[in-house]
């Protein structure tokens, strides 16, 4: 009889150790998003940790948790904020991972269901009729019975003016970005009169699974497959349906989507606190020149007297050679010997602006070649070009934009292995300051992408009389983006060549009026790309976690440095007014609490919520 007890005294030991065991290594927080993920899943596996980074990026905690964690029932669900079914990588799921994520979400928890996740059994197959969760997701499904080849359509995403601004979407990236004076609707009466665009190209086109029926919640957006978007109660929770693969996106250089559904779930649906990504919440534009030819002295000359000279700091980028178009065109800036730009330079970096490098010695020569010589023979013109501006400057160059936006994943990886930390983008547009994935993974460690912000197909001055738009468009768009950078307290990135701006003169001063006064009332800053790569990469090095005891959440914040200029943010409809203990500013805004941290290396903030 002892023995027994023994044995099961044991059993229950080993049971705590275990149960121990998985919440060590799986911290529960109440701010958690669990990433369901196969078993035998490795985390680092780029599928898993391109959620993980674009939470890091939001200022958001992702935890990876494997299926049979899940299903334990000792893991405690009700501990986390909300669970992510992520598209690629679970498009298979045993109906006991079905059924164990309909339980939580009847429950009370929160679901962000995307596109083919669980839409195959464990034994890869449809299922009969539609998706097993359709209930989950509002509408019907991945109808393979009906559409076979058929299933997925591509078509533009749209949704309404009014949807998108809560999705940190910048203008221009849907278009027209100002309200239309006529719209269209669905059957349902649903406003759609607004699309998602792209650079240099009209409609931006994404694979939906063909949806049938009513949709029962609200649908944020439409495409001509159905329902592209959208949420709805089921049970005691809730369930944000994309209908877009949009972890897939992110490591084709389109992460917008997953970085916009991922914030808007976390900030609009959860009301969860997540720390900022520019420094002290003050919002602002990263404006880049593009140097790249003799051309361009004559127009910087005649910038000199513009308003626009008057504040920045900017990023401005040279290509140092002294040929443009072709060797020996005697056509290019040539750095090192032009007295005129000699002094231009020393004028910017006096005024604290950073200076760049603009590609490979011979700007055109260079984009010609990048794609199809050797990254042995080409390599020597980004050491050239670096050289030159660097014994021009006098410092460091650690900013780089490619001659046509053209960038082979070989240059990244050079740019980093050289001191780079930032670099202009044109893809992953529409985004903040981003850690590219490219062909499936990750493109540096260290190394920031600023993707380029557009009006519709056009981003540079002279591309927008080229393509038809007015300048009371072009006025109306900087006006926008400015109130968008400065509402959503983000950094954006615009970029233009000095020929190309001379015709805009009189709009980039009321431009100027615009961001003085939001400067002055501390509500816009002009950024450097190093000066947010810095910010960016000491960020990474912040460990911080949320509890919650009762009615109280306390965030602990610890840096190895510094904790100086970071900023976590409360919504002010869930919490009142945070206390922090430590060095720290707490200021409160139209729609919640910020709290920035002063030059201290732990920091405690409590917020109680509100009744």
């Amino acid at each position: 009889m002892k023995r027994k007890t023994t044995i099961i005294l044991l059993f229950a030991a080993l049971i705590v150790v275990v149960a121990v065991a998985v919440f060590a290594s799986h911290p529960s927080s109440s701010d958690n998003l669990l990433l369901l993920v196969p078993d035998g899943t490795n985390f680092s596996d780029a599928r898993v940790q391109v959620w993980v980074d674009a939470g890091k990026e939001e200022g958001l905690h992702i935890i990876p948790v494997h299926d049979s964690d899940f299903l334990r029932p000792i893991y405690g669900h009700s501990r986390c904020a909300g669970l992510i079914f992520p598209d690629s990588i679970h498009k298979q799921a045993s109906d006991l991972v079905v059924s164990s994520i309909k339980q939580f979400v009847a429950k009370g928890g929160n679901l962000l269901l995307v596109y083919d996740a669980g839409t195959l059994s464990s034994e890869g197959r449809y299922a009969l009729g539609n998706s097993r969760l359709s209930d989950l997701a509002g509408v019907k499904y991945a109808l393979y019975d009906d559409l076979r080849e058929n299933l997925i359509r591509w078509s533009a995403l749209k949704t309404s003016n009014k949807i998108v601004q809560d999705f940190d979407v910048p203008p221009g990236k849907y278009y027209p970005f100002q309200a239309p004076a006529t719209v269209t609707t669905d059957s349902s009466g649903q406003t759609f009169d607004v699309q998602f665009r792209r650079y240099q190209f009209e409609d931006l086109k994404y694979p939906n699974f063909v949806t049938s029926g009513d949709y029962s919640g609200k649908e944020l957006f439409h495409s001509d497959a159905g329902v592209a978007a959208g949420e709805h109660s089921y049970g005691k929770g809730f369930v944000l349906f994309v209908n877009l693969p949009i972890g897939y996106l992110t490591t084709i250089t389109d992460g917008l989507p997953l970085h916009m559904f991922l914030k808007y779930f976390a900030e609009h649906r959860l009301a969860l606190p997540y720390l900022m990504s520019v420094p002290d919440g003050t919002g602002g534009l990263v404006l880049n020149w593009h140097i790249d030819s003799n051309a361009a002295i004559e127009p910087l000359q005649e910038m000199e007297s513009w308003s626009l000279l008057d504040q920045g700091p900017y990023s401005v980028h040279v290509t140092a050679g002294p040929d443009a178009v072709a060797i020996g065109d005697k056509m290019g800036v040539d750095v090192e010997h032009n007295q005129d730009i000699k002094g231009l330079i020393k004028k910017y970096i006096a005024q604290g602006f950073t200076i760049g490098s603009h590609g490979g010695w011979i700007h055109n020569y260079f984009a010609a070649h990048i794609e199809t010589d050797s990254p042995e023979s080409m390599q020597q013109f980004l050491v050239l070009n670096k050289a030159a501006l660097e014994k021009e400057a006098g410092r460091p160059v650690v900013e780089y934009s490619a001659p046509n936006g053209d960038q082979p994943l070989w240059v990244t990886r050079w740019l980093e292995a050289h001191g780079f930390i930032a670099y202009y983008f044109t893809g992953d547009s529409g985004m903040g300051p981003t850690e590219v994935y490219r062909d499936g993974n990750r493109a540096g460690s260290n190394i920031w992408a600023f993707p380029t912000l557009h009006l519709d197909r056009a981003a540079a001055f002279e591309e927008f009389p080229r393509e038809g738009y007015s300048d009371a468009e072009v006025g109306a768009w900087l006006d926008s983006v400015t109130n968008f950078v400065s509402d959503h307290r983000v950094v954006r990135l615009v970029y233009f060549h000095p020929p190309g701006i001379l015709r805009y003169h009189s709009i980039i001063d009321r431009w100027m009026e615009q961001t003085a006064r939001l400067k002055t009332t501390g509500q816009f800053r002009w950024y450097t790309m190093t000066e947010m790569a810095n910010f960016l990469n000491s960020r990474k090095s912040v460990n911080w976690k949320v509890s919650q005891k009762d009615r109280v959440i306390t965030v602990d914040a610890q840096h190895p440095v510094s904790l100086e200029h970071l900023t976590w943010w409360f919504p002010a409809d869930k919490f009142l007014r945070p206390e922090a203990n430590g060095e720290a500013t707490v200021l409160q805004t139209a729609t919640g609490w910020i709290v920035i941290a002063g030059r201290v290396k732990h920091l405690q903030i409590t917020a109680r919520m509100a009744s």
